[in-house]
C-alpha cells in the first residue's frame, strides 16, 4: 500500500512500523507546512495522523477506510521538528473499528511531548485487498 500512497511520499512521511492493529509514522515540518502564526498547519497534523490510522485499520487485509474522524490539537510544531504518529485499534468488531492515534514530538528537549490526538472509526469495504 506504501509503494502506491503518493500524499504521504511526497510530503516525507515514512512508514516505521505496521502490526496487526497498530502503526508508527513519521514526519519532519518543513516551511511549506507551517501557517501564518508559524505553526505547523493543524492540516498537516491531522494528515499524519490519518495516514498511521490508515496503515493500522488497514493491517488485515480487506480495504479499509475512515468513516469518521476527529482531532484535537495540544501544542504547536514548528519548522524541522520530527512528529511521530502512533495508530493503536481500540476495538474492531464485524465492518467496523475505533483506532487512537497520539502525535508526539520525536526528539529535543520535547521528546515525547503529545502535540495531537486523533480518533478515527473505520469501515471495511468489500473486495479484495489493495495490490491483489
Amino acid at each position: 500500500m506504501y509503494e502506491r500512497d503518493q500524499t504521504c511520499q511526497t510530503l516525507g512521511i515514512a512508514l516505521d512500523e505496521v502490526s496487526a492493529g497498530r502503526a508508527l509514522m513519521r514526519m519532519r515540518v518543513t516551511a511549506s507546512m507551517v501557517n501564518g502564526h508559524g505553526m505547523a498547519h493543524g492540516g498537516y497534523l491531522f494528515l499524519l495522523a490519518d495516514a498511521a490510522f490508515s496503515y493500522a485499520c488497514n493491517s488485515y487485509g480487506p480495504v479499509t477506510v475512515a468513516q469518521a474522524a476527529q482531532v484535537t490539537f495540544l501544542a504547536p510544531a514548528a519548522v524541522g521538528d520530527e512528529l511521530v504518529a502512533e495508530a493503536v485499534e481500540r476495538v474492531r468488531s464485524g465492518r467496523t473499528g475505533i483506532y487512537d492515534v497520539t502525535v508526539r514530538q520525536a526528539g529535543g528537549k520535547t521528546a515525547g511531548k503529545a502535540v495531537a490526538e486523533f480518533r478515527g472509526q473505520s469501515v471495511i469495504l468489500a473486495g479484495k485487498p489493495l495490490g491483489d
